[in-house]
């Protein structure tokens, strides 16, 4: 394990974050949690730890230096990704996990109890029929559809200045064509996750 965890503090630092040793050990816990845990219940195609590390963790963190608001929605979450990383590093911040798979949502239970991650809150629901209690300052997803599937499923969840945080792979030009009218590309980033060959971007979406 000390090669994993040396991946991930060489990552860190090429991503140029702060990350307390605490905070590295729990991204470390969090990955051991998820390795054990997809043994049976297949959360993640990726079995490697060392692309873990990469693929998983840093590719959360890379979005870090964007994440700005104060509460967050992760949309179709998964195992946690990017909202368990991003809780992680940003204790002073509230993060929603929402996913439709209950499977899913029983690991991410699990992991918030094993983690003590006080500033997550997990929802096994279908986005449509989310009904949270407040609007959210941003609303995150590595895994919808398309940029249009994410303004109608997640739209009635956003504060109304708050943003959408949508992490692609190649950047979606026909995607934003089909953009609904009234939101616009506010910020597009490039992103480069260390040892991660693929591109990655961020688009930061807003109302006009």
């Amino acid at each position: 394990m000390d090669g994993i965890k040396q991946r991930l503090l060489k990552g860190i630092s090429t991503l140029n974050l702060a990350v307390s040793d605490q905070q590295c050990d729990l991204l470390i816990d969090y990955l051991n949690l998820l390795q054990k845990w997809n043994r049976a219940y297949n959360l993640t195609a990726i079995r490697d730890p060392a692309a873990m590390v990469s693929k998983h963790l840093l590719d959360s963190l890379s979005i870090a230096p964007y994440i700005l608001a104060k509460r967050y929605l992760d949309v179709g979450t998964g195992a946690g990704l990017p909202g368990i990383p991003l809780a992680i590093l940003f204790p002073d911040k509230q993060f929603s996990l929402l996913d439709s798979n209950g499977k899913k949502t029983r690991f991410l239970i699990e992991a918030r109890l094993q983690l003590k991650l006080e500033n997550i809150s997990i929802h096994t629901e279908r986005v449509e029929h989310f009904a949270p209690d407040e609007a959210y300052d941003g609303i995150l997803s590595r895994a919808f559809a398309s940029l249009l599937d994410m303004v109608n499923g997640c739209e009635k969840h956003l504060a109304p200045d708050g943003k959408l945080y949508a992490m692609k792979g190649v950047f979606p030009d026909t995607e934003l064509s089909q953009l609904p009218k009234h939101f616009i590309v506010e910020h597009s980033y490039s992103l480069s996750v260390p040892n991660v060959d693929e591109e990655r971007h961020l688009l930061v979406l807003a109302r006009r």
